[in-house]
């Protein structure tokens, strides 16, 4: 395999935000794809096998793209276009970067970060019903919760409604202190952290007064019909079928539901069976209603999450294999074990048709 090398100009504005502090990301780059890069006056001269040297390019040229539009690379960014280099893929990341949905209070763009959120976000624009189905990190309630926000303030919905059950994970608190409102805020906690970083709190504050955002348990929508509102239902795993089927028949005229959860996360009582997981199976033919799945490679949070959920997933595969062959094997033990000797069976049946006679 033949060794070259090829040069990539950068400008000089966009070298540290490429490169990284103390060069991370061409560090990463370097490792994930076996070759060498070196910086020097405003230009990366790579080194390696030609097919690396090819895929250490376009995704050398998707992060200078992605700077030159104003984007602060992040760690996500790069170990995203590395993922999509080994699909060559790597031009979609360009496409993503285009969708801007809106912007938090502090002037920041929100926007999807991979294929997975991308179509998410589509999905949202295209149905009425959407459920976005993924683990931890994948931006499932962040991005849905921008969307409402933009709709309201376009004037396409006139309120926003986000609810979530109010159950504990895997804890039993026992009796909050407060009023009502204080004993449910610590389970809506994270719907607030979300409406504080795009809206604001003093406009969430004052479009909550009015009743125009309202944050409450599912428990407080039975026996209402929700119209020309955005409504978020958040941690949906843990929602029984009754609750779930509760949630969707609320759904009035010039309304949009999202419904997002992670089914590996279910804090329901064992045995239980959860709300979400029967919404999939029985609505999944309903042509106006949307299923995103998301996956490990959308995970958006800190990377060490990305590869926790990646451990996680391949730990239930492993336990889930190892079950299912006990299972098999305990099937035949029992089956065994009931076989009848063939001349007990003959003495049994001679038996009975001396009976019947």
């Amino acid at each position: 395999m033949s060794i070259i090398e090829t040069t990539i100009d950068i400008p000089m504005e966009h070298v540290q935000n490429i490169c990284g502090e103390f060069d991370a990301y061409i560090k990463k780059i370097e490792r994930a794809l076996h070759t060498t890069i070196i910086l020097r006056d405003g230009a990366l001269k790579v080194i390696g096998p030609e097919q690396t040297i090819r895929q250490a390019k376009s995704v050398i040229d998707s992060l200078l793209a992605l700077s030159q539009r104003g984007t602060k690379i992040t760690e996500q960014n790069v170990d995203y276009a590395l993922a999509l280099s080994f699909r060559s893929q790597e031009s979609q990341i360009l496409e993503i970067d285009k969708d801007v949905i809106c912007r938090t209070v502090d002037g920041r763009q929100v926007k999807p970060k991979t294929v997975g959120q991308k179509e998410y976000v589509e999905n949202i624009r295209k149905k009425m019903i959407v459920f976005g189905i993924g683990p931890a990190g994948t931006g499932k309630t962040y991005l849905a919760m921008a969307m409402a926000i933009e709709a309201f303030r376009s004037g396409e919905v006139g309120r926003i409604i986000l609810t979530r059950p109010a159950i504990e994970a895997g804890e039993k608190l026992g009796f909050l202190p407060g009023d009502l409102q204080s004993k449910i805020d610590p389970y809506l906690r994270p719907l607030y952290d979300a409406l504080y970083q795009i809206m604001g709190a003093e406009s969430f504050a004052h479009n909550q007064e009015k009743g125009l955002i309202e944050v409450a348990p599912l428990a407080y929508m039975r026996g209402r019909t929700l119209d020309n509102a955005y409504i978020i239902l958040d941690e949906a795993q843990n929602t029984t079928p009754a609750q779930m089927k509760m949630f969707l028949t609320r759904i009035g005229f010039g309304s949009k539901v999202i419904v997002t959860g992670d089914r590996t996360q279910k804090d329901l009582p064992a045995g239980e069976t959860s709300g979400l997981d029967v919404a999939v199976k029985v609505l999944k033919n309903i042509s106006d209603i949307g299923f995103c799945y998301l996956t490990s490679e959308d995970v958006v949070r800190h990377p060490l999450v990305q590869k926790i959920v990646e451990a996680y997933d391949q730990y239930e595969k492993k336990a889930l294999s190892t079950e299912r062959r006990k299972g098999t094997e305990k099937h035949r033990e029992g089956g065994e074990s009931k076989k009848v000797p063939r001349d007990l069976r003959e003495r049994a049946q001679g038996g009975r048709r001396r009976n019947e006679v």
